[in-house]
Order: C-alpha cells, then sequence, then structure tokens
C-alpha cells in the first residue's frame, strides 16, 4: 500500500521525492514499536510536504507468508509506481531518495544490493539507511529465520553485503545510541566498508535516542531532518541520474 502527501504549490517545477519504508520487524509482531514506527512515517511524510517535497510512504509484506526477497520486491514495486505515476502529484521521477528505517532499511538496501530485483524505470537517486542489519547471521531472531529462512549458507547471498557496496548513490547512513549493540554494530561495519569501497564515505548521524524525532518542524534539530535536506540538494547539485 502506498500513502501520498504533498501541499498545492504555485511552482510547477518537479519537486523531490521521499519513498518513506519503516517497520520494527519482518514479521509485524513488533507491538508498542510499530505503532511508534507508523508515527515516524507520518512525521516524515509531514516533513516532506512542508519542505516542498512530495512524501510516500509504503508497507511491506510480511514473513513467513513472503520471505525473502518480498521486501526488496515491494521497494521496486513502490519505485516503479512513482516512476509512472508521481508527475501526477507534482513529484520528479527522477529525484527520489528512499528513507529506509530498521527492517525498511534492510529492504531499501537489499533492493539496491540486487540489481535483479531492479525493473526498469525504478532507478532512486539516494537513499538514507536508518538503524539496520545489512547482513543477517545465526544470531538473528525468529523474525529473521522467518524472512531470511532457516538454512544460513543462503543468509550471506541474502543480505545487503557485499553488493551495496558497489552502489555509488548517494547516502546517508544512522543509527541510534540506544540502538541494540548489533544495530550500532552494523551501522559501523557499514561505513567502513563504504569508506574504503569504489563507493564514497556517506553522511552519517549518531542520534541520540531511537526513534528520535527526526522529522520535527526544525529541521535544524539533531535529527535526520537537516541530513536529508542535505542530501536532496547534494543530489541536486551534482546533477540527477
Amino acid at each position: 500500500m502506498l500513502d501520498v502527501a504533498t501541499m498545492s504549490a504555485k511552482d510547477t517545477t518537479p519537486r523531490p521525492v521521499l519513498l518513506i519504508i519503516a517497520g520494527e520487524t519482518f514479521t509485524g509482531d513488533g507491538g508498542d514499536a510499530e505503532a511508534s514506527t507508523s508515527a515516524l512515517q507520518d512525521e516524515a511524510m509531514c516533513f516532506a510536504a512542508r519542505q516542498g517535497m512530495v512524501g510516500v510512504r509504503m508497507s511491506y509484506r510480511l514473513a513467513p507468508a513472503a520471505p525473502w526477497p518480498a521486501g526488496a520486491k515491494d521497494v521496486a514495486a513502490a519505485a516503479a509506481w512513482i516512476h509512472q505515476n508521481i508527475d501526477l502529484f507534482g513529484g520528479n521521477a527522477q529525484e527520489i531518495i528512499a528513507i529506509g528505517y530498521a527492517v525498511g532499511a534492510f529492504h531499501v538496501a537489499s533492493f539496491l544490493a540486487h540489481p535483479e530485483f531492479q525493473p526498469q524505470d525504478s532507478d532512486l537517486a539516494g537513499a538514507v539507511l536508518v538503524s539496520g542489519i545489512y547482513k543477517s547471521s545465526v544470531d538473528g531472531g525468529d523474525g529473521e529465520r522467518a524472512y531470511f529462512g532457516t538454512d544460513p549458507s543462503k543468509y550471506d547471498e541474502r543480505s545487503a553485503l557485499p553488493g551495496l557496496l558497489s552502489v555509488q548513490l548517494p547516502l546517508m547512513l544512522a543509527w541510534s545510541v540506544t540502538d541494540p549493540p548489533r544495530l550500532v554494530t552494523q551501522g559501523e561495519m557499514l561505513k567502513k566498508l563504504l569508506c574504503t569501497s569504489v563507493a564514497h564515505c556517506p553522511r552519517t548521524r549518531v542520534l541520540k535516542t531511537r526513534l528520535a524525532s527526526g522529522f520535527g518542524p526544525d529541521p535544524s534539530d539533531s535529527g535526520l531532518a537537516q541530513l536529508t535536506l542535505e542530501l536532496v540538494q547534494e543530489i541536486e547539485a551534482r546533477g540527477l541520474p
């Protein structure tokens, strides 16, 4: 499912599009955490509209009914829909920035890392990855196993690494000091690997709290708003894909 948020504007210039994917679990059993994730998506949608952009939030199918690579394919379907339809809402299909939080970050990273899941006209211009798992392992919980399967020998090929290291789109990474240690390690690992790969070092933000009010009314706060705006400006300065 997709929701679109925008504000009417006299300026008819096509506007950047923020595609927002968030979820605490692969299986949707996150309880109160899922409600907080939904609130974060709403905040990001309002942020996009306030900043003269178009916000699109999407849901993804859940394991075990929809195992790997359903999430990456859902991101692909959403990106393709935006390419085909976002002009109706004043958006620019060549300026799509995906924002993935938690499991949403993995699904965005997985989409970018696996070209075989990218249909024609599904390109992204950049991505923001927040508190994600980028390489699964036997340390994952039941939700991860429900998505990736019970055969650990397949985890490497089903992870976002190493494929994500060949992606040269502008990226932003974030995680929280209050994230579980495994998520902090994953963020630090991905930053280090990206900075020593063909990709450039990503912008990075370490948040003070998990599910911080990162897209509040003041874009100069310590959350994700200002860095997201800087990423949009970087994309526009370097030229669209």
